[in-house]
């Protein structure tokens, strides 16, 4: 074990001891000043699908708001935050994949293995890719995910998953490690999780994902065919109605080749603290409220901004409102960056709204809402303050299929509307309106890269953008989802030479 790893532990460490602390101070303070109401089935909002029983002020931290992300039929796209357990009992498997998702290996099923699996097959088609006149372009792409969930008693647990992805079409450009790669180890870590003082805690060391924080902000990107991953250390403590989750992370660098090429940067580091707090459900008669405030930080050795590559910190001072009251679901964040970018400070906001309400009863009824959300631009050319806010991991798909924007430098307003027309099938229709915050400042792509150009003409529309969404999940492992959009390039865009575009895409995933 290196000088380095052991630091690291150490590190780890005392931001898991610090985070105990915290949240079992807090827990008792929650219990003596209000009794628990009575336990009831709390899907959640981000689980539409979990049996366990947990509400509010319960004996453990709601499942669904732990920062795993989104279980639904009893998948997840971190497979291992799924729990067959269940499967433990043989009359309740009911086919062979079944058979794989319990193995028992000894002492009575004390130690057993899961295992887990997604082949898909997609086409994406893109006419005037990067919004230049140019020839379309047509992506065929595989995704084979295999991985393995080893449990050793209550308290270890290993798991690693392998990766591989194919792109082939026409006019591909540059295939990028996470749409091209022979085989990756997309994730391997080992889990240590126990009870003290009735406050569930654990830690992990390894390469894995990680979701614990606003969707537009850190998330796996399943939009990419291979995951977006971290290395390093996380470490929780989750009480009844409080949690904390601390991390120290590295970016995976993915090579395109096999396994010996994926790396952590060495340029980058994400670390910081997210916890979580529940909205008792009575305060707005039967919702089921989070209240999470995060505090990150990340390093960047070789940030780019403007015509300027140089070292920046910035800190992530931000709060998450999230969940269900009544017919209305919340996604609200409200998140201060600052820090240093070489020797200018960082000054920037995001404000991120999403809201939406359920029109009747049932899983089918329909959905109508929208998003408002304000990212600061400005400063990326100049030589004072900065100002373009940043969403560092997130996710990269929510303002276009094409990849054409992201929240720095944005204003963006959407609305949306979520129906079944009949049987399993749902749609959700959306037409966005965006604009610059700052007109001397670019418009930004997805992945961070300005469109080159856009900082020197004037415009403050970037575009209007009409977006279709269709999903049919033929059983809880096969699902097919097709996607359009109809990008209606604005005077920011039009004025630096960029054209409108069409998107289309469908692709069929099979999981166990």
């Amino acid at each position: 074990m290196t000088p380095m790893t052991i630091r690291r532990m150490a590190y780890a460490a005392g931001f898991a001891a610090s985070a105990l602390s915290t949240v079992a101070f807090s827990s008792v303070a929650i219990a003596q000043a209000e009794a628990p109401p009575s336990r009831q089935a709390n899907a959640g909002a981000k689980d539409v699908s979990s049996t366990a029983e947990a509400s509010p002020i319960a004996e453990s931290y709601p499942n669904a708001a732990i920062g795993d992300g989104t279980t639904t039929g009893g998948y997840n796209q971190s497979r291992w935050a799924e729990d067959w357990s269940k499967l433990r009992d043989p009359k309740k498997r009911k086919d062979i994949v079944d058979q794989l998702k319990f193995i028992s290996i000894a002492g009575d099923g004390d130690v057993y293995l899961t295992l887990s699996g997604e082949a898909r097959l997609r086409v994406n088609e893109t006419t005037n890719p990067n919004l230049r006149d140019a020839e379309a372009q047509r992506q065929d792409i595989l995704r084979l995910f295999g991985g393995a969930d080893l449990h050793v008693g209550k308290h270890l647990r290993f798991y690693g998953e392998l990766a591989h992805g194919t792109l082939e079409g026409q006019n591909l450009g540059t295939a990028l490690p996470n749409l091209r790669n022979k085989l990756a180890v997309q994730q391997a870590f080992v889990d240590l999780t126990g009870t003290v003082a009735d406050v569930d805690v654990g830690v992990r060391y390894g390469r894995q994902t990680f979701a614990d924080g606003p969707n537009l902000m850190v998330v796996p990107r399943d939009n990419n065919t291979l995951f977006f991953g971290f290395n390093g250390f996380r470490a929780w403590a989750r009480a009844a109605g409080v949690r904390a989750d601390v991390f120290d992370f590295k970016p995976t660098a993915y090579g395109n080749g096999g396994t010996q090429d994926d790396n952590a940067e060495s340029a980058r580091r994400f670390s910081g603290i997210s916890t979580g707090i529940v909205v008792p459900e009575t305060l707005f008669g039967g919702s089921k409220l989070y209240v999470d405030p995060f505090l990150w930080r990340l390093r960047n050795r070789a940030a780019v901004w403007g015509t300027d590559n140089a070292r920046e910190v910035r800190n992530f001072y931000g709060l998450h409102v999230w969940g269900d009251a009544g017919p209305v679901n919340l996604d609200w964040t409200i998140n201060y960056q600052g820090g240093r970018y070489d020797d200018r400070s960082i000054k920037a906001w995001l404000i991120l709204l999403a809201q939406t309400y359920k029109l009747g009863e049932g899983k089918s009824a329909p959905r109508v809402g929208f998003h408002a959300d304000y990212a600061s631009g400005g400063g990326a050319y100049g030589k004072g303050t900065l100002r373009n806010s940043l969403a560092p991991f997130g996710n990269n798909i929510y303002y276009s299929y094409q990849l054409f924007a992201t929240p720095t430098n944005l204003i963006a307003l959407a609305p949306n509307v979520t129906f079944t027309p009949f049987g399993k099938l749902r749609m959700t229709a959306e037409y966005q309106r965006s604009w610059r915050d700052t007109t001397s400042d670019a418009v930004y792509r997805a992945n961070g890269s300005a469109f080159a150009g856009t900082q020197n003409f004037g415009g403050k529309k970037i575009a209007d953008t009409l977006r279709f969404q269709a999903v049919y999940p033929f059983t809880s492992r096969l699902s097919f989802t097709g996607r359009y959009e109809h990008l209606i390039a604005g005077p920011a865009l039009t004025n630096a030479g960029y054209k409108n575009s069409d998107f289309l895409a469908g692709w069929i995933s099979y999981r166990f």
